[in-house]
């Protein structure tokens, strides 16, 4: 944990798809084993930010994971103190083995490694 980083609490933590989560209300935007708004992870889109049937299957296989992940006793979410282009606060979730939640979306295959210029394509196979 960086020397900024300033655990949060939530009363409720519920999952909006697989790289953000809701605290209490407040959007979140988990960085996984990266670095305020230098790199980070992405997942694939659901609803009507879905661009394909591909992206809406994947976007909620990674929200289903996430949920899992979520879920796991003694998880800690670790706020960056930094925004990301959307306002979101950008966060560590960490799971009490000290891996990061970003970091297994992307080993399992949820999730791709995102840094700046990254374009999401989650539609071409």
């Amino acid at each position: 944990m960086g020397a900024a980083a300033v655990l949060m609490v939530c009363a409720s933590l519920t999952v909006v798809d697989g790289d953000t989560v809701k605290c209490d209300g407040q959007l979140l935007r988990d960085m996984g084993d990266g670095a305020p708004n230098v790199s980070g992870y992405d997942t694939a889109e659901i609803g009507p930010r879905a661009k394909c049937v591909a992206e809406q299957q994947a976007g909620e296989q990674a929200a289903a994971r996430m949920r899992e992940l979520i879920a796991t006793p003694g998880l800690t979410i670790e706020n960056s103190g930094k925004r990301d282009v959307y306002d979101r606060p950008l966060v560590v979730l960490r799971l009490p083995d000290g891996t990061t939640i970003g970091h297994h979306m992307i080993e399992e295959g949820y999730a791709r490694v995102w840094t700046p210029g990254y374009v999401a394509d989650w539609c071409s196979g």
